[in-house]
């Protein structure tokens, strides 16, 4: 994707996510999330805009960050909420554009520009709306029997890229230094297939060399993965259980894959 397309789905996200919060009980735990509730969801989403809007405009975050742990946030109100997170969205939107894709930033990865922040803040805005959904669709049907006003959707091209992002991210080397236990990822034979069944995408984990790798390649492996784009995207994410796919092949270490792999 683009650039100016990652600016632009920045605000296409946020405006999504706030008309989830429509109506809704803002005090709705987030399964997905443990131990936040939707207020609380939303909070630490646009604390992230505005931190990400500081690093566009400064070129590093501010010494303080009260939205990472949002867990202190008791919104009660879900239009003054969604309106604030479509601002920060919208802020943040402005400054990356003026800044341009090539600006030296501070980053906590090898690709210091802004155009790796407008990525990852279009992903984090896309997925953090659909535990939002998720959770506020759970609740509905709990109260209803069925999910009412909180279907959560995203386009291909969008899904795609979230899910390259994550290939990446994950694939950093950095992460055996942090989380040592990725190591035992590695081994002879390990090799997991993800294939887009509405879309032509195919990726190819290798877990058989020194560190994770992994390429766009339709091939055998230890374990296939099947499913359409969105639902291989909140598989890896771990917001929807293996169930919501086809698997075939050693679905033990697919679940070893989804257990020890993450960038967050």
């Amino acid at each position: 994707m683009k650039y100016n397309e990652y600016c632009d789905q920045i605000v296409v996200q946020a405006g999504l996510f706030a008309q989830h919060l429509i109506d809704a009980d803002l005090a709705t735990p987030v399964p997905t999330c443990p131990g936040w509730t939707v207020g609380q969801l939303v909070r630490h989403v646009g604390g992230a805009h505005r931190e990400a809007e500081q690093v566009a405009q400064k070129g590093r975050p501010p010494g303080q960050d009260d939205f990472r742990d949002p867990t202190h946030f008791t919104d009660t109100d879900p239009v003054q909420l969604g309106a604030w997170l479509v601002e920060g969205a919208n802020r943040l939107a402005a400054e990356l554009r003026a800044a341009g894709p090539d600006k030296a930033v501070a980053t906590p990865v090898a690709d210091q520009t802004t155009k790796f922040v407008a990525r990852r803040m279009t992903h984090e805005t896309a997925i953090h709306r659909a535990d939002a959904a998720l959770a506020l669709a759970s609740a509905d049907r709990l109260e209803t029997g069925s999910a009412i006003g909180s279907e959560y959707g995203l386009q291909a091209e969008l899904a795609v890229d979230g899910i390259d992002e994550w290939m990446e991210l994950c694939a950093l080397p950095l992460h055996f230094e942090v989380h040592p236990w990725m190591r035992e990822l590695l081994g002879p034979g390990r090799t997991l297939h993800f294939h887009a069944t509405d879309t032509q995408a195919d990726w190819l984990v290798d877990l058989t060399g020194d560190v994770i790798a992994w390429r766009h390649a339709d091939e055998e492996a230890a374990v296939a993965v099947r499913g359409t784009v969105l639902d291989l995207l909140l598989l890896i994410y771990k917001r929807r259980p293996v169930e919501t796919v086809e698997v075939l092949g050693d679905r033990e270490l697919l679940d070893f894959y989804l257990d020890r792999v993450s960038f967050g």
